[in-house]
């Protein structure tokens, strides 16, 4: 009689580990493997989990494991993968609008202000707009952060850029700081670090300080600007849009909630590894940390906002972000 009772309790134990398991979904990051990011990304599908009592079951792949990082979006849409963690970006070949509202350079001086613009002025009603049509639906927003500025040369502010010699991502990226004065060229990351050291560069768009200090980038570069002025990537996570309307009203409100709470993780991780970063820069000597003003940064600001229109002529979709954005941007004071 006790091995029966063992027996139907061990069988129990299996059924309910097999039924609390309801839905399986594959993600592809645009981060690799080992990246601060993506171990931070495998963080939120064990929140999902835990937030649906295991219900929800997410593998989280890096970067190029299905298809490459700018297919991800068609790959959903076909039913290869269930859903991303990208920089939405990558997707501006199709339409312009997703460009401007993934990076809307220069907009942001913190990740806080773009959650609220995603949360309280249409953005994530935008992204929806953006993304149903191509068979995605959006379920929030993350960030790594403002980017810092990598240097070798003094920079205090907007006149400094002229003539600067710099790496930047093609795009909107490339096109503001050409506005500005800079003459931006196109390298890959892993071009940045030998670049800079050839004297080939003088600066850099790159990434979060503590990724920069952790590369040695400032050996070579050491006159950060930090916190940065200009790029902050929206890193969206959506999946596909069918799958998630079979999903109970429940479930959707825990994805919901996991994505909210994981931005906020993972900002004040990479906030705290940033400053530890920048503590130990200042404390070697060798080192200057260039901190914008407020005058600087509104100057630069400006400068984008020319080309946020460029951008809004492209596109019907384009035009309703930049629409959005400037009269939230305008109604917070944050275009002053």
């Amino acid at each position: 009689m006790k091995n029966l009772i063992t027996t139907l309790i061990f069988a129990g134990t299996l059924a309910g580990a097999a039924s609390a398991q309801e839905y399986s979904f594959r993600f592809q990051s645009s981060d690799p493997a080992g990246n601060p990011n993506f171990l931070l990304q495998q963080q939120w599908t064990e929140m999902v989990a835990d937030k649906t009592g295991g219900a929800v079951a997410i593998e989280l792949l890096p970067v190029e494991s299905i298809v490459a990082h700018n297919e991800t979006q068609d790959a959903i849409a076909a039913g290869i993968l269930d859903g991303h963690i990208t920089d939405t970006s990558y997707f501006s070949g199709k339409d312009p609008a997703f460009g401007l509202i993934a990076n809307p350079v220069g907009a942001w001086s913190a990740p806080e202000e773009m959650f609220a613009f995603m949360n309280d002025g249409g953005g994530s009603e935008l992204m929806n707009e953006l993304l149903n049509p191509y068979g995605l639906q959006f379920i929030g927003a993350t960030t790594p952060g403002l980017e810092a500025f990598v240097s070798a040369v003094p920079l205090n502010g907007v006149d400094d850029l002229q003539g600067l010699k710099m790496r930047a991502p093609e795009g909107l990226v490339q096109q503001v700081f050409a506005a500005a004065g800079a003459a931006p060229v196109n390298l890959p990351g892993s071009e940045v670090f030998t670049s800079l050291d050839k004297k080939v560069i003088e600066a850099a768009d790159y990434t979060v300080f503590s990724t920069n200090h952790a590369q040695g980038m400032h050996d070579v570069a050491p006159h950060p600007v930090y916190p940065g002025f200009h790029s902050m990537p929206l890193v969206e996570i959506s999946m596909n849009k069918a799958t998630w309307d079979g999903l109970p009203a429940d479930i959707q409100s825990a994805l919901a909630e996991s994505v909210t709470e994981f931005a906020t993780m993972q900002v004040a991780a990479l906030r705290e590894a940033d400053m530890a970063a920048v503590a130990e820069a200042q404390a070697s000597g060798d080192i200057t940390v260039h901190d914008w003003s407020a005058e600087e940064r509104a100057k630069f600001r400006t400068i984008a906002t020319g080309e946020w229109e460029k951008v809004a002529a492209r596109s019907e979709n384009a035009q309703r972000v930049y629409d959005t954005l400037t009269t939230y941007l305008a109604d917070a004071g944050l275009l002053n």
